[in-house]
């Protein structure tokens, strides 16, 4: 895989917080999913971060995710995940536009958006891009599957997210840009996808998505959570990012985990 030209750089756009029985994201014997309303009984309620990727390069600027709407009760409500996922931990300054408002990137600004899946908490805010001449992005796989079942919502799919984006699809595992690629993840979706970075300085990061939700989840033993849609494909997807972790040294950032993001090199701070 070739590395990314000199001048790419990557920041990593913290977004706020879900909240959610922890159940949802690392399964275990005797736990049983609870609702915002029974938070306060065992297990724990905890946070779930979410951030999004811009990814700036010589041959354009690519933003992965887009994380959760401002308006995300009244937009989730229908489907009663607004109980479950409570985006409750955002401040004004943490939405996705104020984050790129903070880096002076303008929707215009974004060439390509890229979507490692169409669930709620990551097509959320493609509104934001819908006049804005990017290019979306998302596999083949997960578009057939977001756009073929009956209704306004299936489980975390959410159509009026996504339903009048034309999106361009990519197939199998993808150099998208020099140093930018797209690993076929699936497993949590059908199609879901992580992002692979090779930079220069900073080396290889590899970004999971909800592939591996969190450090517990990657394991070993990798541990499954309850949104899975094909088990034995998320096993496979997780042995096939560690593979390439080891091959590459790469440092791995989870999709919603509490520690780490903690931990990262955050807006406005950069990796080259």
């Amino acid at each position: 895989m070739a590395l990314a030209k000199p001048g790419t750089k990557l920041t990593i756009l913290p977004c706020g917080a879900m909240t959610a029985d922890l159940t949802w994201l690392l399964l275990a014997p005797g736990r049983a999913i609870r609702s915002r309303q029974q938070k306060a009984e065992p297990p724990e309620w905890v946070d779930v971060p979410t951030h999004c990727v811009l990814v700036d390069t010589p041959e354009g600027r690519l933003l992965w995710d887009t994380s959760c709407p401002p308006d995300w009760e009244q937009r989730w409500e229908p489907t009663g995940l607004h109980d479950f996922f409570p985006y409750d931990k955002v401040s004004e300054d943490e939405y996705l536009h104020a984050r790129l408002q903070q880096l002076g990137v303008a929707p215009g600004d974004i060439d390509y958006v890229v979507l490692s899946h169409l669930h709620f908490d990551h097509a959320g805010n493609l509104g934001l891009f819908r006049d804005s001449g990017a290019t979306f992005v998302v596999s083949d796989v997960e578009k057939e599957f977001a756009f073929g079942f009956d209704g306004a919502f299936s489980g975390a799919h959410i159509k009026s997210d996504y339903q009048d984006v034309e999106f361009r699809t990519v197939s199998g595992d993808t150099e998208f840009l020099p140093g930018v690629s797209f690993i076929q993840t699936p497993g949590h979706t059908p199609g879901s996808m992580s992002l692979r970075v090779d930079l220069p300085e900073s080396g290889t990061m590899i970004f999971t998505a909800d592939a591996v939700y969190r450090g517990e989840s990657y394991g070993p033993p990798s541990v499954p959570a309850a949104i899975v849609n094909n088990l034995e494909s998320w096993y496979s997807s997780v042995e096939k990012l560690r593979g390439i972790a080891e091959e590459t040294d790469a440092t791995m950032v989870f999709g919603h985990d509490p520690e780490q993001i903690r931990q990262l090199r955050v807006a406005p701070g950069v990796y080259a």
